[in-house]
């Protein structure tokens, strides 16, 4: 089924997300005890709540994304090119410029966004930051009222798990066993929150992210039994 799909019609994409303050003692008295009664299935008796904060960020209530990774094939003739490119900045902006993404070019009922754990993941998160800044969702993301085989998105993992819904696979080790280049050779996600805060580099995590969106179509590729991207056919723009 996936190979009767025509690639240029998939938006590939990657988010990044960190706790939405840096530091636990800048929420809200209310907030911090949301905080607690939210995290308290996870926490156990490990951790405190502030200990815990550091995890914040795959909680879209209590994180945000300070960056979206897009990337989409090209074809002109025989010539096949795979063109990326990131929004980022205040997460407003980024969202509202995704969104124009989406509705300019990829909002026609063949089109389809694609993600590693997108569904579980991806997708709801950048949905629930846009409600929270009273962004009116896309169609792409609104699915409310959607049969599930009208759900215009496509997971790496679903596909993957053929059915076996208690399987996860990470990116990583997809790519491992595909033999497809690994995207993780410079930071992982743990380690995000540190970088942004810490070290101030959202650069590095552009990078990161542009790096999984190739790697999440390189899947898609070789799940098709197709020719991987090479270097030359990957175009910033």
């Amino acid at each position: 089924m996936i190979k009767k799909l025509s690639l240029k019609n998939i938006l590939f994409l990657d988010i990044e997300t960190v706790p939405e303050h840096a530091s636990y003692s800048e929420l809200s008295e209310v907030k911090k005890k949301l905080w607690e009664l939210k995290t308290q299935y996870q926490r156990k008796e490990d951790f405190t709540p502030e200990e815990f904060y550091d995890r914040a960020g795959i909680w879209a209530e209590f994180g945000k994304i300070v960056c979206i990774s897009v990337g989409f094939m090209a074809f002109q003739g025989d010539l096949r090119t795979f063109r990326i490119t990131t929004f980022h900045g205040e997460e407003k902006k980024l969202l509202l410029e995704f969104k124009n993404l989406l509705e300019d070019h990829f909002s026609g009922p063949q089109h389809l966004l694609c993600a590693h754990n997108g569904k579980e993941f991806d997708f709801p998160y950048i949905a629930r930051r846009m409600l929270i800044h009273n962004i009116e969702l896309p169609f792409k993301l609104d699915l409310f009222g959607k049969k599930p085989w009208e759900v215009p998105h496509l997971d790496t993992l679903e596909l993957w798990k053929f059915g076996d819904f208690k399987h996860y696979t990470s990116l990583k080790l997809l790519c491992n066993v595909l033999n497809v280049p690994s995207p993780k050779d410079d930071i992982d996600g743990s380690e995000v929150r540190d970088v942004y805060y810490n070290d101030q580099n959202l650069d590095r995590i552009i990078v990161y992210c542009e790096k999984d969106v190739v790697a999440i179509a390189q899947v898609v590729l070789r799940l098709r039994q197709e020719e991987l991207l090479t270097e030359e056919e990957i175009l910033s723009v």
